[in-house]
């Protein structure tokens, strides 16, 4: 799986980082994307990428401010214009439901796809055969939320060893017994998968955040990720002003690394006052809590 970052700035659109959304793709899992965030522009940001808007199958919207909803619209439209017709699944607080509908009624568009939107509230957001999404409250001026991804355990290898000792046949039952399952042989045996199965191999889990102040609920939603992302809108020297208007500091991401104990962080949501010249230092500055963090910047990808 990977991450590609289509915009990293917080509130407004500068030269060298659009606003936010970060595109998820399950590549070598199943063959499709998921969305987290659609601000303005992030279709012209998909066209200098190889997404195809088409494979989107979810969008996970963490909160209603423009920065992260206002590219939905022509997204959505655009999608359409393409002539695709595959579902998609729209996940985002109260109100989301109202403004992607007024938008494409009052514009006179139309989809082309079986479009679902599901307003969300805290827990469990969707759950099917390879992964489950949860909601966490965080703490901002409006309702917002944010995403844990964890991919489920995978079944471990199969005991060819033991297999051949116990003079099982290879055959289709093969899959059966490699999800725990009982079957029975062309000699009448029954035997179960369990025994010839191997420790479970563990899913990968992503913690990704919206826009948010310190909150005790961030330590629950990113214990003990493979990679947290979390939004480092201003510098320590700016605490103060960060967390009056809902937003985190460079170190205040990092403590949250630090005490959930996930193995990496992705920073992002900088502010459009810093030039590419500040973000060694806004680095250092998280990496001296939390050494394993590193700075999305646009297109950026990180493996998984």
């Amino acid at each position: 799986m990977q991450l590609q970052f289509l915009g990293t700035g917080a509130g407004t659109p500068s030269r060298e980082r659009n606003v936010t959304s970060i595109v998820l793709d399950l590549q070598g899992v199943r063959n499709a994307t998921w969305l987290f965030d659609c601000g303005e522009g992030t279709q012209h940001q998909i066209l200098r990428t190889p997404i195809k808007p088409g494979k989107i199958e979810k969008i996970f919207i963490t909160h209603l401010h423009g920065d992260h909803i206002f590219g939905l619209p022509g997204l959505l439209t655009s999608r359409s214009m393409n002539g695709s017709g595959d579902p998609l699944t729209l996940y985002g607080p109260a109100g989301i439901k109202t403004f992607v509908e007024t938008a494409i009624s009052l514009s006179g568009s139309w989809l082309t796809f079986p479009l679902e939107i599901v307003e969300i509230t805290a827990g469990e957001v969707c759950n099917d055969e390879q992964f489950r999404v949860t909601a966490y409250p965080l703490t901002h001026p409006v309702e917002c939320y944010g995403y844990r991804i964890d991919e489920h355990d995978k079944p471990g290898a199969l005991n060819a060893e033991k297999l051949a000792a116990d003079n099982v046949p290879a055959g289709p039952y093969f899959y059966d017994l490699k999800h725990g399952r009982s079957v029975t042989l062309d000699d009448g045996r029954v035997i179960n998968g369990w025994d010839y199965v191997g420790d479970k191999i563990p899913g990968r889990s992503l913690a990704i955040f919206g826009d948010t102040a310190p909150t005790e609920r961030a330590t629950e939603l990113a214990a003990g990720v493979d990679v947290m992302v979390h939004e480092a809108t201003l510098e320590v020297a700016m605490e103060e002003k960060a967390n009056s208007r809902g937003h985190s500091t460079t170190a205040q991401a990092a403590k949250v690394a630090q005490e959930s104990g996930a193995k990496r962080l992705i920073i992002t949501h900088l502010s459009s006052r810093y030039l590419r010249a500040d973000c060694e230092r806004l680095l250092k500055e998280c990496q001296a809590i939390f050494p394993h963090t590193e700075m999305a910047h646009d297109f950026a990808v990180f493996n998984l």
